[in-house]
């Protein structure tokens, strides 16, 4: 797998948030197409996991100009995998009688339903399709025994402890994958070698220590899919829940972007003998913040491409302002997770 010509070492961190991960399908789309960039190792949560997992593969296969192709192709299953929902949905409404949900529009009345009733009582059989999605586009024997391409961190939740586990490339499997994405309000508790796991954003959104302990290379490409700030004061119930996801979910990254700081720090003082960690991040706040929390589950295509859009002119944007920083220092004022 040849790296760019031109060699600017990034590791990315890749947060989730349902469909709306298309963005950092665009972000990464556009870091690959530029050419500059080479990707070291990435660390993700959630829908970041599946997409940093078919990246992976991806690279694996070819290159970056085949590892673009696998995540088109991967966003296009989700797409057409969606259009059998509203199927389902009709299934769900005639086990469970009326509950009051207009289902003309389904990410809408799968939002309601998820506030009403449980994955064990709606989702009866665990329906996920994204698993056989990635189950028949990635093979995991591979990733474990194959060293080259990037180094990979996927992060899940311990439902009984709290506390992050990070799975490697080493030990990663299907059920790792669906463990960082299982959101407990759509899904029910995964199991990977008999513990219980949860969406790995309530831990690690992402977890970005792996990157500073293995110091892979000392820039940090953070894209940031959960607003940091809110347009407006929610108040209905779905916003209001909403919002409070988004901000339990930063809090944890603003924490590791504390303690990256506080490293940083002790390197200056000479009290650690290390290189220091250069962060970067990408977001739309703006945009993103007024989508709402139903879109997170909005399939269709053409939503899909627009939010792949947004990140392709978003890493454009980053790329051209911020390139130069790249190995030199860090784009981000790290004092605004203070």
């Amino acid at each position: 797998m040849p790296a760019p010509k031109s060699s600017k070492s990034l590791s990315l961190g890749l947060q989730g948030g349902g469909v709306h991960a298309a963005f950092t399908w665009g972000v990464i789309d556009q870091l690959l197409a530029d050419g500059r960039i080479d990707i070291k190792a990435i660390t993700a949560s959630s829908g970041g996991a599946m997409i940093a997992t078919v990246l992976t593969q991806g690279i694996l296969e070819g290159d970056y100009n085949h590892a673009r192709e696998r995540m088109q192709t991967f966003w296009k299953k989700v797409s057409i995998a969606s259009g059998l929902m509203p199927l389902r949905m009709k299934a769900v409404d005639s086990f469970l009688g009326h509950v009051g949900v207009d289902f003309s529009a389904t990410s809408l009345a799968l939002d309601t339903i998820t506030r009403i009733f449980s994955p064990y009582q709606f989702n009866l059989f665990d329906i996920n399709p994204l698993r056989g999605i990635i189950d028949e586009m990635v093979n995991f024997d591979w990733l474990a025994k194959d060293k080259n391409g990037p180094a990979l961190y996927i992060n899940a939740t311990h439902v009984r402890t709290g506390k992050s586990k990070v799975f490697k490339r080493s030990n990663l499997s299907l059920e790792a994958v669906m463990a960082s994405c299982c959101l407990p309000y759509l899904f029910k508790t995964v199991e990977v070698d008999g513990e219980p796991y949860w969406d790995g954003s309530f831990s690690g959104c992402p977890a970005l220590a792996p990157l500073v302990n293995n110091q892979h290379c000392p820039d940090i490409l953070v894209v940031q899919i959960h607003p940091s700030t809110a347009p407006e004061i929610p108040i209905t119930t779905s916003d209001i829940l909403d919002r409070a996801t988004e901000m339990s979910f930063n809090a944890v990254l603003n924490q590791e972007l504390k303690s990256i700081a506080l490293y940083n720090q002790a390197i200056e003082l000479g009290k650690v003998d290390q290189k220091p960690v250069f962060i970067h991040r990408i977001e739309s706040e703006e945009m993103l913040a007024s989508l709402g929390r139903a879109s997170k589950l909005n399939a269709d295509w053409d939503f899909i491409i627009y939010l792949h859009d947004l990140g392709v002119q978003a890493a454009s944007d980053w790329l051209e302002q911020n390139y130069d920083a790249i190995g030199k220092n860090s784009s981000y004022d790290m004092d605004a997770a203070a």
